[in-house]
């Protein structure tokens, strides 16, 4: 008799874990009713269920409202919201090395900074102990999390080409052909190399340190 009284709470277990949430907590009810006479001790010691969850799911019946999981405030909050401190930090730090998407198509922001960089920032500046730290990996996350992106920062563009460009060009030919057609005239070709110092510039062309 007690082999089959067994099977039987085998099976209500069984069943009680295909279920999830708010039916899961009514099933648990309605057997610890029927099978336990509401005993909420007995529905735990005798099928192993909580018995927060047995007072929860009696409370629902009895109450005909269900209970909403908060799942969004399960878990250990992240490293740079459980104390905003640390992510003023972390700006304080990286923004000076930081520019916007030269393209303006994203909200994102790059730094030279690399991860290790910003913990040796951090404690050095900031005065964190290494205990208050996370690892490299974590802060990787984090910065990029705080929509920051490793990248080296380029000071400027290079002009490869100006608007005026293909009017040099034209006049150089138109010489070369006068020249060409001169019998009296000697034409020497001479490779020169000039610096053009426009382009947009980050920080005005200066370094960040």
């Amino acid at each position: 008799m007690d082999a089959i009284l067994e099977k039987y709470d085998v099976l209500v277990c069984s069943a009680a874990r295909r279920l999830t949430g708010a039916e899961h907590r009514s099933f648990i009810a309605e057997a610890t009713l029927t099978l336990c006479d509401g005993n909420v001790r007995r529905a735990e010691r005798q099928f192993g269920w909580g018995r927060q969850t047995v007072q929860k799911g009696l409370h629902e019946r009895r109450s005909g409202l269900c209970c909403v999981e908060n799942f969004v405030a399960r878990g250990r909050p992240r490293w740079e919201v459980e104390n905003p401190q640390r992510a003023a930090d972390i700006r304080d730090i990286v923004e000076p090395r930081t520019q916007a998407d030269p393209e303006l198509k994203s909200a994102r922001r790059y730094t030279n900074l690399s991860a290790a960089e910003v913990l040796a920032a951090l404690r050095q500046q900031k005065h964190y102990s290494a205990a208050d730290l996370p690892s490299e990996r974590s802060m990787r996350d984090i910065l990029n999390r705080m929509n920051y992106r490793l990248k080296r920062i380029q000071k400027g563009q290079p002009l490869k080409k100006t608007k005026d460009t293909d009017a040099i060009f034209a006049n150089v030919q138109a010489v070369h052909e006068q020249a060409r057609l001169d019998p009296a005239t000697l034409e020497i070709s001479v490779d020169t190399k000039a610096k053009v110092s426009l382009g947009e510039y980050s920080r005005g062309g200066k370094k960040p340190d």
